[in-house]
């Protein structure tokens, strides 16, 4: 969705190492925000991103407005089941809808053979996977690692809404989610996570959850282990909500 930084541009690089053809698109979608103030303070540095995927050798940017690419209202909504319904799916009703939409038309668009996206948004890939498998898409979908700044923070382009100081409380959430990853048991590494959390002003803490990393369902300890688990967190700083995660058996 544009303001695009080293997170996007990894995902970039590693398309253009895979791929003879490199396509970028960007579109602050709306049918994915769920707050109509979020949607007009989304940055839309669209001169500076282009410079940046022009260094970076992309064959193409997409980069539509709202009314080219809806040419009417979408009437559409897209269920996803438990994978989008716990999460940002909870907190953000819609939100999966818009996503799929939008990732589907695109699809339909330029006939991709590989898509990547960043593990940042974890639910967001669950729920691209759950689209291209029930809809037949021939393309693989890749989750890149997450791209994070020198304090850990999770790189994002909400994090331009960040003061220094903010920026500064906000690499807290990767501390608790290290500390929460060298706890066996997901009850006693949520408490001590948040724990850890409760010591620093200024973070409100929206949730944080055991899960399994291809179903995006909670986890709690009680059954065993999915094949693949991941610590999720989501937390508002200077009115900003950002989300992040850590998968501990990272298969890809």
């Amino acid at each position: 969705m544009g303001a695009l930084h080293d997170g996007h541009l990894d995902l970039v690089r590693k398309a253009r190492t895979e791929c003879d053809v490199v396509i970028v698109s960007i579109f602050v979608n709306p049918l994915q925000f769920n707050n109509a103030g979020d949607l007009e303070k989304y940055p839309r540095p669209i001169s500076e991103d282009q410079k940046l995927l022009e260094a970076e050798g992309v064959d193409l940017l997409y980069s539509p407005t709202a009314d080219d690419f809806y040419s009417s209202p979408s009437r559409l909504t897209l269920d996803f089941g438990s994978v989008a319904s716990g999460l940002e799916g909870a907190m953000r009703p819609g939100h999966f809808s818009g996503v799929g939409i939008v990732v589907a038309r695109l699809f339909h668009l330029v006939s991709p053979d590989k898509a990547y996206f960043g593990a940042k948004d974890l639910q967001q890939v669950a729920v691209i996977r759950a689209l291209v498998r029930d809809l037949d898409f021939n393309v693989e979908v890749i989750r890149c690692p997450t791209r994070r700044e020198e304090s850990g923070l999770a790189m994002s382009s909400r994090n331009l809404r960040l003061t220094s100081e903010g920026r500064k409380t906000a690499s807290h959430l990767f501390k608790a989610l290290k500390l929460a990853s060298g706890i066996e048991d997901p009850v006693s590494g949520k408490q001590e996570a948040v724990r850890y959390l409760s010591q620093y002003a200024g973070i409100e803490v929206e949730y944080l959850e055991w899960v399994n990393a291809e179903t995006m369902e909670v986890w709690n300890g009680s059954s065993p282990a999915p094949h693949e688990t991941a610590i999720c967190i989501a937390a508002w700083i200077e009115g900003v909500r950002l989300i992040d995660n850590i998968v501990l058996n990272d298969f890809e």
